[in-house]
């Protein structure tokens, strides 16, 4: 009898033994501090009430510091990350250098079809998925309606640039501190240049030629600065030049803006509790010049794995889980279907309950416009709507992006912006190695 318990006793022990060494693993997650992400930590339990034998240790940071952290990793192998949050910009890149896990193994029931066409070309390298989209944005004109119907005026769903500079004067009254249009002036290359590279490739602009030559000096790019410099000059708000993405939510907000061309996440906030015209608000594509590219960009915040990472099946667990209809359908019974990740796949705009948010066809219209393998009108080297996919791109469109914004505050002109944007593009891309 003693026997007996000894030995259940001991193989209990070893049972308890082998269910600590092989009841977890612990993967960490780089992510940033936007409202969905912190939603999802407090999601968790349906994680792991699917996924028991996996942890997952977050590490939240702001965006400029996030993009630091994870790039010096991934670049150097640093395997401090088994998942990412990273941007468009740079799943191409890294896809292309090896150092992100393919994931066209996904479970069959992730539904990699149901990806909207374009977020999923944004985030594919010769036919592999190397991030799985959480929440994909392009970006719209948002105006208003009552300001439109005084003037006598009608916004088109799909507008030219000629009805934007229409609408913009006929509601501009400065006396009442109103403003027909609010657009980005703030240097930088997420800032005024995602807004004006993705207004350039409606003017037939283009960043480089097929032999990466800069093309600052053609006639696409300057009737691009002078149509923006003469909108926001007669009929933007005073101190454009300092306006980024915040600055003009609140300019919106608070009724000083007729128009605001900006991304299509934003038409929450224009229509929620802290707007002073909610109710006045409607919606339009970005604008064409009838060359066959729209005025509008693409962005997804993604989830991928570093090949660094030595816990990828579990990674690839937590990123299926995280971007799968299933999550979307928890965040839409806990929180309405308003607040769910947008997006990213065509199911979502099918659902009769989304429908029902005012802003989502036209969301879903805006993402379909934008094409990042052919994002001009004429052939280009890169893909990438309102950004260039090579790791150079960031530097070079900041530097190019002051030069903008001086010309719009006035302390430059228009052709002299333009030719040192041409001149230190051109450098760089020569320094790189681009341009033989």
């Amino acid at each position: 009898m003693n026997m007996t318990l000894r030995a259940l006793l001991g193989a209990t022990a070893l049972l308890t033994l082998a269910g600590v060494t092989s009841a977890e693993t612990t993967i960490t997650v780089a992510t940033v501090n936007n409202g969905d992400m912190i939603r999802m930590q407090g999601l968790m339990d349906d994680f792991y009430a699917k996924n028991p034998d996996i942890k997952v240790e977050w590490v939240t940071l702001e965006e400029n510091v996030l993009r630091q952290k994870v790039t010096t990793d991934i670049a150097t192998k640093g395997g401090q990350f088994d998942v990412l949050t990273i941007g468009t910009y740079e799943v191409p890149i890294w896809g292309k250098q090896g150092w992100l896990v393919g994931l066209n193994d996904l479970p069959e029931s992730w539904d990699k079809a149901d990806l909207l066409p374009a977020i999923a070309g944004g985030l594919t390298v010769d036919g592999e998925l190397y991030a799985a989209p959480f929440y994909g944005e392009s970006s719209m004109v948002m105006y208003r309606k009552d300001l439109m119907e005084a003037a006598g005026l009608t916004m088109p769903d799909a507008p030219t640039w000629a009805d934007i500079k229409a609408a913009a004067a006929a509601m501009t009254d400065k006396s009442k501190e109103q403003y027909g249009i609010c657009l980005r002036g703030k240097a930088g290359w997420g800032e005024n240049m995602a807004f004006l590279t993705a207004m350039s490739n409606s003017y037939g602009a283009k960043w480089f030629d097929e032999n990466w030559n800069p093309q600052f000096d053609g006639e696409a790019w300057k009737a691009t600065l002078t149509d923006y410099l003469a909108l926001m000059n007669e009929y933007g708000p005073p101190g454009a030049s300092n306006n980024g993405f915040n600055e003009n939510l609140s300019l919106m907000q608070t009724g000083h803006c007729g128009m605001w061309i900006d991304a299509t996440v934003a038409a929450s906030f224009v229509t929620g509790k802290d707007s002073q015209v909610a109710d006045k608000m409607g919606f339009a594509l970005a604008p064409d010049n009838g060359l066959g590219k729209r005025g509008n960009w693409l962005w997804a915040w993604s989830l991928a794995i570093p090949t660094g990472s030595e816990k990828v099946d579990a990674a690839k667990a937590f990123v299926a889980w995280a971007t799968s209809k299933e999550y979307t359908e928890l965040v839409a019974s806990k929180e309405g279907w308003a607040n769910v990740p947008p997006g990213t796949r065509a199911s979502l705009y099918a659902n009769p309950e989304y429908q029902k948010v005012p802003f989502a066809q036209m969301t879903l219209d805006s993402i379909n416009s934008a094409d990042p393998t052919k994002p001009t009108v004429d052939a280009v080297p890169y893909t990438g709507v309102q950004f260039v996919a090579i790791p150079e791109f960031q530097g070079i469109a900041t530097s190019v992006g002051q030069q903008f914004s001086a010309a719009l505050a006035g302390t430059t002109s228009l052709d002299d912006a333009l030719k040192n944007a041409q001149d230190l593009t051109k450098t760089e891309m020569t320094k790189a190695g681009y341009i033989k």
